[in-house]
């Protein structure tokens, strides 16, 4: 019987661990990072070309090898790292498997050169598909580079999955960022397509940890980060807690930086993000998130770091402990830097007496401070049937909002207050704490959020705006350049020619740094750094759809951002004005997210609420 069961080629066999190691350039850009830390270099250099799918380029000033290890690191499992099967519970290196080089090898065009500093000729050794190609001596400085081009070369369908440049670029800039956050010791450089993206020197000998630490991170987001950092210090007899966390005033609405590293390595647990979560209790709403930079220090057999491929997940052998001195030392860092939940004591301002007999102008409590109020922050042209589209509810009239759709239905009707043909007056309106409109009804009342009926307003306008092309920008007098943290750039240069369209007139000045020439007119008063930073979460948000529908992604975006930032008075003219333009739109009663702007009720539902007969 012939048998059929054989043993794969070295070359076959390293492709499929490839599928396990290389996912995108991103996994490459890790593996050669990890491997010069290991190696003990106080400068790396990297360079990308489209992305990292045409080259991953690595240059450090490491230790280097010599001509037998330069050639044996490509196969698999060979390893500088282990010895047996108990160095796995002293581990303290990124790598350790053997397996990167040799993956990598399988599905690239791979060349490495490097020399050991006691010896005065390096070696380059050429691999193609998994295969050597050449091995011979080289002039160099004492260290290692390692070229790996045109990714999936020989694996087309792997290489047809790659996403964007933008998108691609975005995952390889955020492995970096992991590996410059873990060793604020070491100098980095980095760029893409001859363009400077990073330059960060080697700390000084004498830098505190701390001070180190916070320099790089100021360094990768930029500059604003510096006030936002509140310094954690905590250590016991097994476990030390180091780093910073954000001021819960900057938490922000998407998942953005947020690290835990075990030992100096990257890892996600969701163990404790509660605990981090739990620490902010009552300090930032539900839906926002605060940044963290948390680095935890203990004896490397309390971990199993052998649990997941690319080694992001770990096991602690005491995790109750673990979890709650992360718990105390962020309780304390907050508390130490009197931060607490600001409380406000002053009681509701009365809503009204009654609906009957009501002044026509009532008066209305300074929930908000704003700046002069501006028309175009609302977007839309004011209707003035705005109020008879949404008081004329009929006796079978729905008592709450229509549903999805709603707008093909018959809209509700306002019919006058007054019992005769005059003029009735304007129509009595009121902003109560939340954000919510409460106006009487003939039969009823109706209930407006005021936040998602600027989303809707701003939503629509910024839609139209993409579809038809342009829009009008208001120009800085004095051009603002802003910073951005790596993955945020990758998002912003891709969405260029639609944030210009909207009004965000950005350039790219240099680096990771845009230029702010104008703002969209509906926000020529605010702050450019902080609109662009409530946008680009917003964006961070609707990046799963940015793909199938890039103008209602975007539009959603700017819409959401403009509804979180508006300052406008709550006098009634503007509350009212605001209705006017929510029924100005082709869909009023929903946000683009397809939650409800406004919710009515019927005098028989209030009737019943209070159980009269």
């Amino acid at each position: 019987m012939e048998p059929v069961i054989r043993l794969l080629a070295d070359h076959v066999a390293n492709q499929i661990a490839a599928g396990e190691v290389v996912q995108r350039p991103a996994s490459v850009v890790k593996e050669l990072l990890e491997n010069s830390v290991d190696a003990g270099a106080g400068q790396v250099t990297l360079v990308l070309r489209d992305a990292g799918r045409t080259l991953v380029q690595v240059t450090d000033d490491g230790r280097g090898m010599g001509p037998d290890d330069a050639r044996l690191c490509f196969e698999r499992h060979a390893t500088s790292k282990i010895r047996s099967a108990d160095d796995l519970q002293t581990l303290r290196t990124k790598g350790f498997r053997g397996e990167a080089l040799a993956s990598i090898a399988a599905v690239a065009q791979v060349e490495l050169r490097t020399r050991p500093a006691t010896i005065e000729l390096g070696t380059r050794v050429v691999m193609e598909g998994g295969r050597v190609r050449a091995q011979e001596p080289v002039a160099m400085a004492a260290g290692t580079t390692l070229l790996v081009r045109n990714l999936f070369y020989n694996i087309p369908a792997r290489r047809q999955f790659l996403k964007s440049d933008a998108v691609e670029l975005k995952h390889a800039l955020e492995e970096f960022q992991r590996v410059a956050l873990a060793h604020p010791g070491i100098g980095f450089q980095v760029r893409h397509n001859e363009q400077d993206l990073f330059h960060m020197p080697t700390a000084t000998p004498d830098a505190a940890p701390g001070a180190a630490l916070r320099q790089r991170v100021v360094h990768l987001l930029g500059r604003r980060y510096d006030e936002r950092l509140v310094p954690v210090e905590e250590s016991t007899g097994h476990l030390s807690v180091t780093g910073f966390i954000g001021k819960p005033e900057f938490a922000r609405r998407t998942r953005g930086e947020q690290y835990f590293f075990v030992n100096r390595r990257f890892i996600r647990s969701s163990y404790l993000e509660h605990a981090v979560r739990t620490a902010y209790e009552d300090l930032v709403a539900r839906d926002h998130h605060p940044a963290w930079f948390l680095f935890l220090e203990l004896d490397p057999g309390q971990i199993d770091i052998n649990i997941h491929p690319t080694k992001t997940e770990i096991k602690f052998r005491d995790d109750r402990s673990v979890y709650a001195v992360v718990h105390a030392a962020l309780r304390r860092a907050l508390g130490r830097f009197n931060i607490a939940p600001s409380l406000d004591f002053e009681p509701e301002p009365a809503i009204m007496t009654a609906f009957a007999g009501m002044p026509s102008v009532p008066a209305v409590a300074p929930v908000v401070k704003a700046p002069e109020w501006r028309p175009q922050d609302l977007g839309l042209r004011p209707d003035p049937s705005g109020w008879q589209q949404l008081f004329d509810l009929r006796d079978n009239a729905p008592t709450t909002a229509a549903p999805v759709g709603g707008a093909d239905g018959p809209l509700p009707q306002v019919l006058p207050m007054g019992d005769g043909d005059g003029d009735p007056g304007p129509r009595p309106v009121f902003l109560v704490k939340g954000g919510y409109i409460v106006s009487p009804l003939r039969n009823g009342l109706v209930v407006v959020d005021r936040r998602r009926a600027l989303e809707r307003i701003a939503y629509e306008r910024a839609l139209k705006r993409l579809e038809q092309g342009n829009g009008p920008s208001q120009a800085e007098l004095f051009p603002r350049n802003i910073e951005l943290a790596p993955q945020d750039f990758a998002l912003v240069s891709g969405l260029l020619p639609e944030l210009r369209v909207l009004g965000l007139d950005l350039e790219v000045f240099g680096g990771r740094t845009v230029t702010v020439r104008g703002l969209p007119t509906e926000s020529m008063n605010d702050d450019p750094a902080e609109l662009l930073d409530t946008l680009i979460a917003q964006l961070q948000v609707e990046r799963g759809t940015l793909k199938l529908e890039r103008h209602v992604a975007i539009a959603r975006s700017m819409a959401r951002s403009t509804a979180a930032r508006s300052q406008e008075p709550p006098s009634p003219e503007h509350l009212r004005d605001l209705i006017d333009r929510l029924f100005a739109c082709e869909v009023p009663y929903w946000t683009p997210g397809g939650k409800p702007t406004l919710i009515t009720f019927g005098h028989d539902e209030l009737a019943e609420r209070f159980e009269r007969g």
